[in-house]
Order: structure tokens, then sequence, then C-alpha cells
């Protein structure tokens, strides 16, 4: 069963080995967790609903917890806590984008606001409700599952929006295709929240963010129906479709997304190799970035996060065994951890593992086979786990992520994890912070950082440290000219940050474009836009 105020599935679970207890202790100092709140200690703190009674809209307090946060640090401590703050006032599972479009319709009559729920995974603030003299609605689509149609011809599959990323996989495989959109966030979130906040799979080498994804659909707004034909290409003014993708809600519901399906890989596997420091392994994937070779996945891990992986794997034996080959190697304290996916043909693959120890053997890597990747595949999606893990230790955990030229993938990483390691100076609190490349381009490389620290003597304390972690590392992307999200939106958290990316004329566009759909702010109010 889906847990209540965690990640995931309550039978799915990480173990944090005591080698890596040791190794937090020794570096962040001895923790002790914060105390939870029980499920029936926040039922009791759940006021009346507004809204009136209705046979498409759950009220009851257990339903509304569960849709009350995502799962950001600050909704993190808000559930383990207990004090959520504000809770939608209904809840609805419409199974169809003509129940959409009633629901929008009374929104509109009774002076309703609106949030859209796809699968609760967002880590920005997306679908946390606000303070509002109006009732508030949250939208789950979850009902909105089912393959529609397929057009095998053209590759197109049209899927409901609530669909989550295992279910899509299941419906498109007995037709021999896939997305290959592969987020970490995998086994919960879903098609329609990818679109909503441009979604980036971990293999998009091969298939593209889900902007190369997205080909059309439908999209339910407060004033109708918006449909979006496909077409293989248009130059008839601007693409409607970009309306859409990143829009988070506010200028519409997207029930029914048409997406660019491929054939299932003939052959797929993941190899790992060490580089002896960042700048040659840096140096290494920007040049297979720039040749554009036929890999799906390139993801690079800093020293820092090749350190603490080796001992969060635990395997104590094994990995120094590791460690003394790949130093009698050339690998040794600085090395970093290359994982590179292959999918395709059997020709394909094998010319791509061809052509990448050709690159890679330039720049002295140390190739280690097929083991270390398998297991990589096989915990692929666990990572949102660990949280779990390091929070019952006394630890929090979070992520932060941007997009850089490649002139500034070395400054910048430094430098964010500098800020990150002094922003608790003043309690004399360290903090763990590493860093990988995991989304490349011939231009530039994506850089996802995650930091860890000791919790608080409190919850109040708790969110005070994340608030000044965030500000310190969000600070540094602005300084560097990164994207205040490559991947995860803009929500709450960083709608602040928006205008220094989007400027003055493009935050007039996007309020513009936002008074046209949604002149009341009835939509996912405060998210994206500052209202």
């Amino acid at each position: 069963m889906r847990q209540w105020n965690s990640w995931g599935d309550s039978a799915t679970s990480m173990a944090i080995a005591p080698t890596a207890q040791e190794f937090l202790q020794q570096l962040l100092g001895v923790a002790t967790p914060l105390p939870d709140a029980t499920l029936e200690e926040v039922k009791a703190r759940v006021p009346a609903s507004r809204l009136p009674s209705n046979p498409m809209i759950h009220t009851d307090a257990e339903t509304r917890i569960r849709h009350a946060r995502g799962q950001s640090l600050p909704d993190w401590l808000a559930m383990r806590s207990g004090e959520f703050g504000v809770f939608p006032d209904g809840v609805a599972f419409p199974t169809s984008s003509a129940e959409v479009a009633e629901l929008l319709a009374l929104a509109r009559k009774e002076n309703w606001t609106v949030i859209p729920y796809g699968g609760g995974t967002s880590v920005v603030g997306h679908i946390n409700p606000l303070e509002d003299a109006r009732p508030i609605l949250t939208l789950s689509l979850a009902r909105l599952n089912h393959l529609i149609r397929m057009d095998h011809s053209a590759q197109l599959a049209t899927i409901g929006a609530g669909v989550c990323g295992p279910e899509l996989e299941a419906l498109l495989k007995p037709h021999g295709y896939t997305l290959g959109h592969f987020p970490q966030s995998f086994e919960l979130s879903t098609l329609g929240g990818w679109i909503a906040s441009r979604s980036s799979g971990q293999q998009s080498l091969q298939y593209g963010r889900i902007e190369q994804l997205f080909a059309g659909g439908k999209i339910e707004t407060l004033n109708g129906t918006l449909d979006i034909p496909t077409m293989p290409a248009s130059s008839a003014g601007p693409d409607i479709r970009e309306l859409i993708m990143g829009s988070e809600g506010r200028f519409g519901v997207i029930t029914e997304a048409i997406v660019r399906v491929s054939r299932l890989p003939e052959r797929e596997e993941f190899r790992v190799y060490f580089l002896p420091d960042f700048a040659s392994a840096e140096a290494a994937v920007r040049e297979i970035a720039q040749q554009k070779l036929p890999v799906s996945m390139l993801r690079v891990s800093n020293a820092e996060e090749t350190r603490t992986q080796l001992i969060l794997a635990g395997h104590k034996l094994a990995i120094a065994g590791l460690e003394k080959m790949l130093r009698w190697r050339g690998a040794a304290d600085g090395k970093c951890m290359l994982t590179v996916g292959f999918t395709g043909s059997q020709g394909k693959v094998r010319y791509a593992i061809t052509e990448i120890n050709r690159v890679l053997k330039q720049y002295d890597a140390v190739a280690t086979g097929r083991t270390l990747g398998n297991r990589w595949q096989a915990n692929r999606f666990r990572a949102p786990y660990l949280r779990e893990a390091l929070w019952k230790l006394g630890y929090a955990v979070d992520t932060l992520e941007t997009a850089v030229d490649w002139p500034r993938v070395t400054s910048y990483t430094r430098d964010v994890e500098l800020a990150l390691r002094t922003a608790l100076t003043a309690e004399a609190e360290p903090v763990l912070a590493f860093s990988h490349l995991s989304h490349l381009y011939a231009q530039g490389s994506s850089i996802y950082t995650t930091y860890v620290f000791r919790v608080g003597k409190d919850y109040a304390e708790t969110l005070a440290r994340w608030h000044r972690l965030k500000a310190s590392a969000s600070k540094e992307i602005l300084k560097h000219g990164g994207t205040i999200s490559h991947q995860h939106g803009v929500g709450r958290d960083h709608a602040a940050y928006l205008p220094a990316e989007k400027g003055e004329q493009g935050m007039a566009v996007l309020r513009a474009l936002a008074q046209h759909f949604d002149p009341d702010g009835r939509l996912n109010p405060g998210k994206l836009l500052l209202d």
C-alpha cells in the first residue's frame, strides 16, 4: 500500500549498511531522529470541508491528507510532523475528459480553486493547497490511465494523462512499444505530470525529453477543450504544445496525451567505467555527446558522489577489492564513476560499445563490465526510498538540479557544493554534498546535486536549515547562468527565481497566458507564477 507520509509502497525499503552509518556519523555527527505524527493524529486536525456534497468528490479526512502534499523536503517535514497547514476541501477522481470538464465548469460556477494531481511526486510544491477564501478541489487524474488509441503506422499512442510509469509501459509492451521515459520517480509519476513539468527521463539521449515525446492531446480549460492535433512538424506559427509543456496546471488540465513511441529494443545493457578524475570524466562524456554516439544514457558521478555511493553500497570486502583493482589501474582517490546505457538492435549496441570504448580509452577509463551496471539497473528507481532510511537515523536528504553550458559545468559544480557545505557553518553543522551529470547535450549538461544534513532539535529548526541550504544553492544557479530547474519544474519553491531566467518580457507573456486561460486565478494558484 502507498505510504501516506513518505515515498512509495510500504512493502519496499532501503537499508543503510553499518559502514555507511559510521561514515555519516564521522562526517556529520551522531544524529537524533525526530518523532513522527500518526495518521490518526493528522486526521483529527483536518477541518470540515467547505465543498457541498457531490458524488464525484471525496471529502473524508484521509483522502484529503493523501492529496495535500508532494515529495519536496518541506512536504516531507509537514507530513512527518503532522503540521500540514492547508488541506484540500475535497478530492475528485474523474474517469473521463468529460467529467474533468464538468468539474471545471462547476468550479467556475461555484467559485472554487482547482489543483490538478498526477502521482503526487512533485519536489517543488506543485500540488500543495495554499490559504484561500475559496474552497479548494484537488483533481486526481489517477483513473484516466487507459490506452485510448494506438496508431502503429505513425507510432503514436493516445493515453490517459493519469497513467503512471509502470502502467504506461505495461500498456505499450503488448504492442511491441515503449515510451522510453524513465525519470527517477517512474514508479509513481504520471504522463500528464511529465508534460506539465517538462520532465526528463534517465535515457533521454536515446528517447528524448518529454518535449520530444509529446505530440499532441486534449486539455480541458475553463474556456472549453483545447485539442492539439499531431503532425510531424509545422512552421505555422508558435507551437501550441509549448504553451502546455511546463504550464503546471495554470492554463488547463491535461486529460489525454498523444505520445511518440518507439519499438522495444532488441538489446539493452548498462556498463560502468571509472575515470581518474572529474576533468577527464567531463571531457570524455562531452566528447561522446558532441560526437552523438548512439548511447541511451551517460551518467558521471564526481569524486565525492563516487566515494559516497561505494560506501553506501555496503559489501565491504567486494568494494575493497574493486578499490584495489582501480587504484592499480590508475583510478585512485579522485576517481569518477561513469554509467553508460546501450539500447537498440544487436548491431547498434555492438557498434556503440566499440565506439565508447575507443573514446574512453583516450581518457584512461577503466572498464568494469556489466556487474555494477546490472546493479544500477535493478535499483534505478529505488533512490527515493533512501530518504526514509536516512530519516530513521536522524538525517535529512534533498536534491537540486540545473543545466549549464559546458564552460560552466566544473565551476558551478564546485561552487554549489561549497555553498551547500558552508551554508550551516554558523550552526557548526557540516553538510555532505555531491553531484553527477545525468542528461548531456552537445551544448552542456544537467547537474544533479544531493545534500545530506542532520535534522535539527525540532521540525522548525530542520525546515529553517533547509531554507538556508536551498537559498544558498539557488543563488549559485543564478550566478552561473543555469536554469532554476532542468527537470523538476517551477512549482512554488522556484517561482521567485523564474524572472531571472525568463526576463521581464518573458514573464509578461506567461502572465498574459494565465490571464487568457484563467482570469480569476482558480487553476493551481501560486504555482509557476507568484500570484
